[in-house]
């Protein structure tokens, strides 16, 4: 028999079984239903009782932390790099670095836990790549986004199976995908 440890395989289940009737449910309302089955006010409170039961991550050997990763991007342009990530997404320097003068631009820049590291340097990074970010009050991030009216870019919010996705695309081919996950997506 199922516990509420199983509430994702129920709702699944749910949703299958009402689809073979006609009835078509999107995932986060199968949740719902579930969490009210269990007599729970909805699905938030329920994967809270989810995680608290769960057990707790393999803790690593003493001596050995890993902490998030920090993305490398490649930039070729100080001024529109500043104004895409400081002006538009409204990331802070926390520092930058040239070895001299007319050496290329090492810096690293936040907001909240994001950390980027933009570099000018060839060979550290490549142009293209994706950054995949985790976030939280997603809707007024891009709604903070679109009022700043940026000229090279205006973001849409889509909604995807994992989670509500905000795509940026920065002056230098490179794209972040800004997600906030729902229970699917975790």
């Amino acid at each position: 028999m199922r516990s509420f440890r199983d509430a994702k395989a129920m709702a699944k289940t749910l949703r299958e079984a009402l689809a073979a009737q006609s009835h078509d449910i999107p995932h986060a309302l199968a949740l719902e239903l579930v969490a009210k089955q269990f007599g729970l006010a909805d699905w938030n409170t329920l994967a809270a009782r989810v995680d608290a039961a769960s057990p707790a991550p393999a803790a690593e050997p003493p001596g050995i932390a890993i902490r998030p990763a920090i993305p490398v991007i490649r930039s070729f342009d100080e001024a529109k790099a500043r104004e895409f990530y400081c002006d538009f997404l409204g990331l802070a320097v926390d520092w930058d670095y040239r070895a001299h003068p007319s050496a290329p631009l090492y810096m690293q820049l936040s907001r909240g836990d994001l950390l980027i590291h933009l570099t000018e340097h060839h060979g550290d990074a490549s142009p293209g790549a994706t950054c995949f970010v985790r976030m939280s009050g997603i809707r007024e991030f891009h709604a903070e986004l679109r009022a700043k009216k940026y000229r090279y870019n205006r973001p849409g919010l889509e909604q995807m199976d994992w989670g509500l996705e905000v795509t940026v695309n920065d002056p230098f081919g490179n794209r972040i995908r800004f997600c906030e996950q729902n229970a699917h997506g975790v």
